[in-house]
């Protein structure tokens, strides 16, 4: 059992994911950074086996247990490390840790006494049943920063490649580990990085890609995740908690942009990010007085991913249905629509080339570290009584029928009104993500029925949209003059066929 008279060695540490073309360059530009320039550097080569069982205990208890090797002037080192707890949805990670001294490359149980591993495998058989599981390889080089106020950092770039289930996956980030002081002199260096080297929060640790690159043979796209919000939380903790999984959702989709193609990782970044901003609107009134960011920076690549999931919806969804309606079996509209679709699908690439460089500015990682460091400060006792504070359920229920009676009023007054109907949809969105946030605290019918309402005006306003914005993409493109007045005339009779009433 952990000791009693002491709290267990505790890791807190700052993950940011380096958007770069040139990670040979990324040592030159750190350099440059005035807090790193006037000290020396280290270099070290690591390479660490990770373990687990064949039906990922480890993973599941969300604890992690490797063997590093540390190439050194008297030979290799082996050290062993066992890390337990910690959250997975924040940059910011602060989780138990516990290294000690191997004389071979195998794990010792020995060496797992005095921590939480007796706790979950008291009889050793866990220990017995582990095996390699996957492997990273870097080179790391580490900086110590120790400051005036008594604080001191540990920065560590890392380059090199995670190995899983056959599948490599370039590796190239920066760990802000805390040796002393409190978690603001992190953000405050890490501020100071991201003035001259573009930054992405970076929640997955090296072991989550690991497992998702065995699984999925990439970075698979980030969803929302079900909340888990109990009565007994303040409103600020459950703004908290819904806001973190937003973010997060955002800020890994964007880091695998980095690296995959898949059009659902750009569509899921976009979700994650409008969710983050009507769940900040849905808790404004809890916010208020707590100074948020200043997100102007992440407009311009806001709006690159808008036009490239834009393209991505014409080419994949919205299109293909019509081939067959236009071409008729003639060659020459054939052609025409094959034409059209390699046109949307180069423009659609050059486009993710633009979104990539927008992510890279230092800027756009300065605007998300901001908002990281921001979610931390949330979830303190709220400053009212808790006599003169609605209960979270009670607000929370309230807080959902006045979006329901804005979302009903708006869809009555919208017919005819393309703009309105934008209104609409925007609405139908921010009930769905509100309803999506908040259903762990209640189960009821009348929830569910006003999530599906908002899903059907989204999903019906949207259709129409995409079509016409369909329209046009392909006239910009300079598509076949006759393709695009069929498609113009399938979104006109889309729009007249609208039943009465309905938007």
């Amino acid at each position: 059992m952990p000791s009693q008279s002491c709290p267990p060695p505790q890791e807190v540490e700052l993950k940011l994911a380096l958007p770069t073309r040139d990670p040979a360059a990324l040592l030159r530009q750190l350099s440059r950074v005035p807090v790193l320039a006037r000290r020396k550097p280290v270099t070290l080569h690591l390479h660490n086996i990770y373990f687990d069982t064949p039906a990922q205990t480890l993973r599941d208890l969300r604890m992690a247990l490797r063997l590093r090797r540390v190439e050194g002037a008297a030979g290799p080192q082996w050290l062993q490390t066992f890390k337990a707890g910690g959250a997975s949805d924040s940059a910011l990670s602060q989780r138990g840790e516990w290294e000690t001294p191997v004389a071979t490359a195998a794990l010792s149980l020995p060496a797992l006494l005095d921590t939480p591993w007796t706790d979950v495998d008291p009889d050793g058989q866990l220990f017995a049943s582990l095996a390699p599981c996957f492997e990273t390889h870097f080179e790391r080089t580490r900086w110590v920063v120790r400051q005036r106020d008594g604080s001191a950092v540990e920065v560590a770039l890392d380059r090199g490649h995670i190995a899983a289930g056959g599948q490599r996956l370039a590796l190239c980030e920066l760990e802000l580990e805390l040796l002393a002081g409190t978690p603001d002199a992190l953000f405050a260096l890490a501020g100071q990085i991201a003035e001259r080297v573009a930054v992405l929060p970076l929640s997955a640790s090296k072991a989550e890609r690991a497992y998702a690159l065995a699984q999925h043979g990439a970075l698979a796209p980030r969803r929302a995740r079900p909340l888990s919000l109990t009565r007994e939380l303040t409103r600020a903790q459950a703004a908290q908690r819904a806001l973190r999984d937003a973010f997060d959702q955002f800020a890994a989709n964007l880091n695998a942009l980095q690296y995959s193609d898949d059009p659902e990782v750009v569509h899921q970044a976009r979700v994650g990010w409008r969710r983050f901003r009507s769940l900040q609107r849905l808790f404004k009134p809890v916010l208020r007085g707590v100074a948020a960011p200043d997100w102007q920076d992440l407009r311009p690549l806001c709006q690159a991913l808008g036009e490239l999931r834009d393209l991505d919806v014409a080419r994949i969804d919205t299109l293909p249905p019509l081939s067959d309606a236009f071409a008729c079996g003639q060659a020459p509209a054939q052609r025409a629509w094959q034409a059209m679709l390699r046109a949307l699908a180069d423009a659609a690439q050059r486009q993710r080339q633009g979104v990539r460089r927008a992510i890279a500015q230092p800027a756009v990682g300065a605007c998300l570290l901001a908002t990281t460091q921001w979610l931390e400060s949330l979830g303190q006792p709220e400053t009212a009584p808790p006599t003169q504070a609605p209960r979270l359920r009670r607000w929370a229920r309230r807080r959902l029928r006045r979006l329901h009676q804005r979302l009903q009023t708006a869809a009555r007054v919208s017919q005819g009104d393309d703009y309105a109907q934008h209104g609409v949809r925007i609405l139908a969105k921010h009930l769905r993500y509100a309803i999506e946030a908040l259903e762990s605290l209640w189960r009821k019918p009348w929830a569910r029925s006003w999530q599906q309402q908002a899903l059907v005006l989204q999903s019906s306003l949207g259709a129409t949209r995409d079509l016409v914005r369909a329209v046009e993409l392909i006239d910009a493109l300079g598509s076949d003059a006759a393709l695009v007045a069929f498609v113009r005339g399938v979104a006109l009779g889309r729009v007249a066929r609208r039943p009465p009433g309905k938007p």
